[in-house]
Formats: structure tokens, sequence, C-alpha cells
């Protein structure tokens, strides 16, 4: 299946936190989106692996994304090596996505810094013809390189490149994130579950009040920020968005 957009995530729940309004936004307007994770999020302090995949799941349908596939990778200690690589290659070429949306490339967890720079140098490498790689039945791969690589904005704060506008879909995307119900606040959850970073209330409220700074940057409710080493171009001045005077 070739995506328009595919967004990758180390661990499930961080397209939902980084860019979810952004693939609504896309899949709303007929674009064909997908999500890879990288690992299983296995060291997660709540939840396990099974429901962590429910959740995944759950999520999926609400952005209403096409595919979804985990590469379990082992979360925490993956590293960004030729065998990882590798992997992640055979991914983009399985998706041929035009734009990639990943992991930010420095942050307070290990594993986004570590996967976001992993993302990057893996869509590049995509299009070298002379790596080598092969799909599950064993056919040898076309290179392919996204025409963007695009990183979301996590817990750490960067001055973002691009701002989209997601005031249309902000409720579902915030249905998205509650998906993984043992992550984060869940007042009808589990009490006897460990407290973490993600799980108080004031985590959910930083996630909106980040959205909502990003949308007053440009003018509007509630926006996503995305960082690009690559500069971006519009074709013309009706792709800007008009504010109120």
């Amino acid at each position: 299946m070739k995506l328009n957009i595919l967004a990758i995530g180390v661990h499930p729940d961080d397209v939902e936190l980084g860019c979810s309004g952004t693939l609504i936004n896309e899949t709303k307007a007929g674009k064909k989106c997908g999500i890879i994770d990288l690992t299983q999020g296995e060291l997660g302090t709540r939840g396990t692996i099974d429901t962590r995949y429910q959740e995944a799941a759950n999520a999926a349908i609400i952005m209403g994304v096409q595919v979804r596939e985990n590469l379990k990778m082992r979360d925490g200690f993956f590293e960004n090596d030729e065998t990882h690589k590798l992997q992640l290659i055979a991914a983009i070429r399985k998706y041929q996505p035009d734009i990639i949306i990943g992991n930010v490339l420095h942050d307070r967890h290990p594993d986004h810094g570590r996967a976001g720079k992993m993302i990057a140098e893996a869509s590049f490498l995509a299009g070298l013809a002379k790596i080598e790689t092969k799909d599950e039945e064993g056919n040898a791969q076309a290179r392919w390189r996204p025409s963007y690589v695009l990183h979301y904005i996590q817990d750490w704060y960067h001055e973002p490149d691009l701002l989209i506008d997601i005031s249309d879909v902000f409720e579902q995307r915030m249905e998205a994130i509650k998906a993984y119900s043992t992550q984060f606040h869940n007042p009808a959850g589990n009490a006897e579950e460990p407290q973490t970073y993600i799980s108080t209330p004031d985590f959910l409220d930083s996630v909106i009040a980040r959205a909502r700074m990003f949308g007053k940057r440009i003018g509007v409710k509630y926006a996503e920020g995305f960082i690009t080493e690559k500069k971006i171009g519009i074709r013309g001045l009706d792709a800007l968005i008009q504010n109120e005077t």
C-alpha cells in the first residue's frame, strides 16, 4: 500500500501526542496515512504489551489511518545501527510515503532522540539503490526516498519550523490520545497502577496548553508544531492562513 504520509513513533502513543491532529486532518482530506511503532512500549510502567496493542488499534480507528504496524524493536535498548536501519528502510520502501513524520531529534526520553535520528537517516538511505532490502515475500524492494521528513515536538520545547492548524479536529485528537487509558490520566482506571510522569492530570493539561500556544502563534485556536531540516516551500500565497483583522 502506497501512503501519502507515514508517521513513525518509537513508542505506541508517541504519534498520538505528536502529530495525531495533522494525521486526522489529512485522512479527512482523503490522504492515505499509516503509522509504524518501532517498539511495543514494553518498558512502560503501566499497562501491558497486550493493552498497548489494543489501545494503539483503538487510536488508529479514531484517527482514520489505513494501516498500523509494529516493528518490535527492543524498547529502551534498540540501537541506531545497520540492523535496525535496514529494518526501517524496508518498511519505508514498503509504504513509499511522500512525507514521513517521526520522533523529535532530542528529548527527555533518550529513545525519542535516538529514534528521530534513525528515522531521518533511514529516510535518506532508503533512496540509495545499492542498499538492498526484501519484502515479506523475499522480493527485492525498489529504492524510495520521501520528499520531506518532519519531526514532531515531544516533551521538551523546541522552536517549530512549521505549524499546522488542528483546531477543527482537536477534540478527535484528544480522543486518540485518551485511547491509551492505561498510560494517561483516567479517573475510571485502575487506581492501583503506579503514578507516572505522564499519568497525572497535569500532563494532559500541558498537552492542551502546548497546542493552544502553537495555535496562538498563527492566529488559530490549536496547532501542532514540527521541525524540519529541509526548507518548506509553497506554490502560492493562498496557502497562508488568513488571520482575522
